[in-house]
């Protein structure tokens, strides 16, 4: 589990600048609003996709701990 937890600090690490990337539409806008505005709309965006990748974390992290137990339920 300390592995997987690593590899999952080191992709992020490794991939911080490309999150503030954003679609064609979102790139004109924040280009005429100017640049405080534009890291508003940068930092909405992010705030809006932290939620659902917060609950299907949850959610994997309660199958696969759900799936550990039925594993060693098994081999006892």
């Amino acid at each position: 589990m300390k592995k997987v937890a690593m590899i999952v600090c080191a992709v992020l690490l490794a991939t911080g600048n490309s999150l503030m990337a954003q679609c064609s539409l979102c790139t004109k806008t924040a280009q005429q609003l100017g640049e405080g505005p534009a890291k508003g709309l940068n930092n909405g965006i992010l705030m809006l996709a932290f939620m659902p990748l917060a609950i299907i974390a949850v959610l994997g992290f309660r199958w696969y701990r759900s799936n550990q137990q039925v594993r060693k339920g098994q081999q006892a």
